[in-house]
């Protein structure tokens, strides 16, 4: 392939005229408490919060990066090969210093992340013959490493998860079960870590058959799925082959039916950490017209939904009521306030008998006071609160 460049120049850097600022990330849980906190985390300086986010909190490698020699899982990797030392450019040159020994064992700067991705690519470019000459294989490499740091474009999950942990780290890990065509010989072969031969792809469609434990049956189709999710990928699965509830069975007695397997897979699915990180697993899930219990697996997607509204409804009610509540501690004037928060005429009077004339002259200009009342009994716009919350 001969690569035109179009965003970058021969001999500058990818990054040229894009500024990089450090930003912090964090997620805290509601009493305050902290569940992930990056500080110094370099991204482009017109990346939003929620960008530099998700590359932090989801696509960075959290751990491995001090040593050629890294380890997954209790087996180490070889040394960089020297052909593979040749792709890592002089990242020096191009504004960076990630060529350099890393003092943190985890990535911290988006640089490094493109590097890998970018690096990567042009890397298996190279071993196969992709690329007419280095020019191209160079012009390939800048021009994705710039459109990244401008999100002009970006791969799946997966490839930000996996892609160029071993290309760039020396990163492996014990065997998962995968499998790749080798392009010298065209046959299929067994991986022999995880990361040399990564799973950049978004989604797999598998199959299953009416069969409890053996290969490629209902409990195999369980470990298939979990080494999916594991590397950040979705699945989807047709299971029009299960039985329906109630069917025979071989060995005598009744099938338990399709729904009861399906219950698991999903559970199975929820327990996971696509990725390594809090992020759930993407799992579909089909069943033909036809199936036996298609009425039972068409109100199972029903209640699902209804558990989505009701989450949805509920945090929305929560919000409104909570704030409410907080509100009416700090009020200063409790017939103004039973007003703020929607209480009628009527509500008004009977929640203040013994301040006829309080309404006359609200004092809406009172300071927020240095100790909340947070007693219904003595605060009534409190009390009118939380009857409305109830």
């Amino acid at each position: 392939m001969k690569i035109t460049r179009y965003f970058t120049q021969s001999g500058q850097s990818p990054y040229e005229g894009i500024p990089f600022e450090s930003r912090k990330s964090e997620i805290r849980n509601p009493d305050g408490s902290t569940v992930f906190l990056m500080e110094n985390v370099m991204v482009p300086a017109a990346w939003s919060q929620v960008a530099t986010d998700i590359l932090a909190q989801k696509y960075f490698r959290k751990a491995g990066l001090q040593n050629d020699n890294a380890k997954e899982g209790g087996s180490s990797s070889k040394a960089a090969s020297p052909k593979r030392r040749k792709a890592e450019y002089d990242l020096k040159a191009q504004g960076s210093t990630l060529n350099a020994p890393q003092p943190e064992d985890h990535e911290t700067d988006s640089r490094q992340v493109f590097h890998r991705l970018a690096g990567c690519w042009r890397h298996w470019g190279e071993q196969h013959g992709y690329f007419d000459t280095e020019a191209d294989a160079q012009a390939f490499y800048d021009e994705l490493c710039h459109m990244l740091a401008k999100q002009i474009s970006a791969p799946n999950s997966p490839q930000w998860f996996n892609t160029g942990l071993n290309f760039a780290y020396g990163i492996t890990g014990p065997a998962q079960g995968h499998y790749y065509v080798d392009p010298k010989n065209g046959k299929v072969e067994k991986s022999t870590n995880a990361y040399e031969r990564p799973q950049p792809h978004a989604c797999f469609i598998l199959s299953v058959t009416d069969d409890l434990v053996n290969e490629g049956g209902i409990m195999d189709l369980w470990t298939r799925e979990a080494r999916i999710f594991k590397y950040g990928s979705g699945v989807g699965t047709n299971f029009s082959k299960v039985r329906g509830s109630n069917e025979k069975l071989s060995g005598g007695g009744k099938s338990s039916g399709l729904m009861s397997f399906l219950r698991v897979g999903d559970r199975s699915a929820g327990s996971i950490k696509s990725g390594g990180t809090t992020r759930r697993a993407a799992k579909m899930v089909c069943l033909d017209l036809d199936h036996p219990d298609i009425e039972e697996f068409i109100n199972w997607k029903v209640k699902e939904e209804q558990k989505v509204a009701a989450l949805v409804t509920g945090s929305a009610l929560n919000n409104l009521h909570l704030n409410r509540i907080i509100k009416a501690c700090y009020a200063t004037d409790g017939i103004t306030a039973l007003r703020q928060n929607g209480a009628t005429e009527a509500e008004t009077n009977a929640a203040t008998p013994h301040r006829p004339n309080a309404d006359s002259s609200p004092n809406t200009q009172n300071p927020i006071p240095s100790t909340p009342d947070c007693n219904p009994r003595t605060n009534p716009a409190l009390k009118h609160a939380i009857a409305e919350a109830k």
